[in-house]
């Protein structure tokens, strides 16, 4: 399998690049389709920054998070050397950018054990704005959270991810220690934190979508693609690099294409038939909600005819087809679309055939 650089990502990398080289003041949320490359964006700007930053970047993609402990031990990474607190702060002060990457935020045991003992987010909070405030002192902190949501529903005594909305504007716009981003690729999350009035002048939103047609072209003629191919690719694929990448790596690359659209029109096709045979429901508004056939089909047959719609209410119908990857929800633009080409083609496959 050929290694596949990373492409022209300019104007994202330079929108995140003006915020860092101004005062932090906003949470940041980096959003946009599954897949899309928010997350390979995130590491090749970690890989680039200056030695005046220090990174602390906490992926919570793939952790069960369901309570306190589970929060903390996501949120930090054991200090493995004996060192007192201080010791890891002046490493952190002194060192370069090269060793200050950090995959979650180093603590030392004791710390850590004090969480665990005292099972409370409010004692975790207080330590995390004293530790950016010495930080602040020398360098610049930048706090990245990949997948927030996956703590969206997580209660202590409130909901954790409003605590932690708190922390994050006392730490941007209240106190301009760190810089905040939180990236996900679940666009209902997304939704909600936009429509919430809490975070009103408190967070900028970062779109990082699929390649454009010029974007697509550029990257598949480093890897050979003839004209016939590249239309081929866009045709199926449109931009979404993961897909690329599939085509890039098959030597029978419209024999792939076909195969993937065949895959995912059986997925989306199996998604639908089941309401035919099981009555399913869908939390929604802190309501469930039963799910109708025919309303879901009403949704996705708008496909037919366009690439994407204006949407006035997101509705238990849509929330499901969000929720299975199917489609997307853009709220800073308040449009609805397919996750991808391949699932606007699959759809119409579906509406067609199905």
């Amino acid at each position: 399998m050929r290694r596949i650089e990373f492409h022209n990502r300019e104007k994202e990398l330079k929108a995140i690049m003006d915020l860092l080289d101004a005062e932090p003041s906003l949470i940041t949320f980096v959003y946009g389709p599954i897949n899309s490359g928010k997350t390979t964006l995130v590491d090749y700007l970690i890989k680039h920054l200056a030695d005046s930053y220090v990174v602390f970047y906490i992926n919570l993609r793939g952790k069960f998070i369901s309570n306190h402990d589970d929060f903390v031990r996501a949120l930090f990474k054991l200090e493995r050397e004996k060192k007192e607190y201080k010791e890891i702060l002046k490493k952190i002060s002194e060192v370069s950018l090269k060793s200050l990457k950090f995959t979650g935020i180093p603590i030392t045991e004791d710390i850590l054990d004090s969480f665990f003992r005292k099972n409370t987010y409010e004692d975790v909070f207080e330590f995390l704005e004293d530790y950016f405030t010495e930080i602040a002192a020398n360098k610049v902190p930048v706090l990245i959270v990949d997948e927030l949501q996956k703590i969206g529903a997580v209660k202590i005594n409130t909901h954790l991810i409003y605590e932690l909305f708190n922390l994050f504007i006392r730490l941007t716009k209240e106190l301009h220690l760190c810089h905040i981003f939180a990236v996900s690729s679940d666009s209902l999350f997304i939704e909600r934190v936009y429509s919430e009035a809490m975070l009103e002048g408190r967070c900028r939103y970062l779109l990082v979508d699929d390649f454009d047609y010029e974007t697509t072209s550029a990257f598949l003629a480093g890897y050979k693609f003839t004209d016939d191919e590249k239309a081929l690719a866009w045709e199926y694929c449109g931009g979404k690099p993961v897909c690329l990448v599939e085509l890039v790596n098959s030597e029978k690359r419209e024999e792939k294409a076909k195969e993937m659209l065949r895959i995912r029109s059986g997925q989306i096709k199996q998604r639908l038939s089941v309401l035919k045979i099981v009555s399913k429901k869908i939390l929604f508004e802190e309501e469930e909600i039963e799910l109708k056939y025919d309303n879901l089909r009403k949704v996705l047959a708008i496909f037919l005819d366009e690439e994407s719609y204006v949407h006035d209410v997101i509705t238990p119908e849509i929330a499901y087809l969000v929720k299975e990857n199917i489609l997307f929800v853009d709220s800073v633009k308040g449009i609805i679309k397919p996750q991808s080409r391949l699932n606007l083609l699959a759809i119409r496959e579906v509406m067609k055939h199905g």
